[in-house]
């Protein structure tokens, strides 16, 4: 659906590029969003000069295994809240609303539906999550829908990506100059498919999981978070048991 707060409905074209709109999806739990991300959302807007970045928050799983997630409200809420200062960012409710398990292949149908053919979609995506991307659900539509942004992650190598049967063959010593940092930026062009872009990022240290660990032991969050965020996870008691 269309989301009805008039913040989250999608923009006029930028005038930025006289092409399609670039617009990366950044999906994830947000649980709870902190600085590394909102990082990693500021430096792939820069380097791959997109005109917008849509966070995506996912919603309540349909069955709750323990009290670790926070409440899909509680995480859109503070997504808002992190994201307010930058007029580059925006927020869907997409994922949010949704009853029912979420693919991600049904958002990205709806983004399509509510952006239109005009806008190029990237989908950001950490290397440890892509190097699991023939178990989703129709990974070969997603791959024609989209450019993936697949992102270093923190004892990951990108010449994992070689062992990958849906992506042809790449020069090795390629994908070895990533880790090293001898390459900023390598586009592998895939049949039929907007492309796949490795993207390295200086390390981030900060984890969310870490960021929990921390309120529920009461140690000081050191800087790890947005002061409107902290500021709500206080005021409203997450993570603390």
């Amino acid at each position: 659906m269309i989301p009805s707060d008039p913040e989250l409905r999608p923009s006029a074209p930028s005038t930025q590029h006289p092409g399609p709109r670039r617009l990366g999806l950044f999906g994830g739990s947000f649980n709870p969003i902190h600085n590394g991300h909102l990082s990693i959302a500021r430096q792939t807007h820069d380097k791959l000069q997109l005109d917008h970045i849509l966070f995506i928050p996912t919603g309540d799983p349909p069955h709750k295994q323990d009290g670790a997630l926070a409440p899909a409200k509680d995480r859109y809420e503070m997504v808002r809240l992190a994201i307010a200062d930058n007029p580059a960012f925006s927020l869907s409710d997409v994922e949010v609303t949704r009853t029912g398990k979420s693919y991600s292949i049904d958002t990205v149908r709806e983004l399509q539906r509510q952006y239109g053919a005009s806008t190029d979609l990237f989908f950001l995506i950490g290397l440890d999550a892509f190097l699991a991307f023939t178990s989703w659900r129709e990974p070969q539509t997603l791959l024609k829908a989209c450019r993936f942004v697949v992102i270093s992650r923190p004892g990951h190598s990108f010449q994992s990506l070689a062992n990958l049967p849906m992506l042809p063959q790449n020069d090795p010593r390629a994908l070895a100059q990533l880790d090293s940092g001898h390459m900023t930026r390598l586009d592998i062009a895939m049949p039929s498919c907007p492309g796949i872009i490795c993207l390295p990022l200086p390390p981030c240290s900060t984890s969310a999981s870490e960021i929990r660990q921390r309120i529920r032991s009461g140690t000081a969050l050191a800087n790890l978070l947005p002061p409107p965020v902290e500021s709500y996870i206080l005021q409203h008691r997450l993570y603390s048991v």
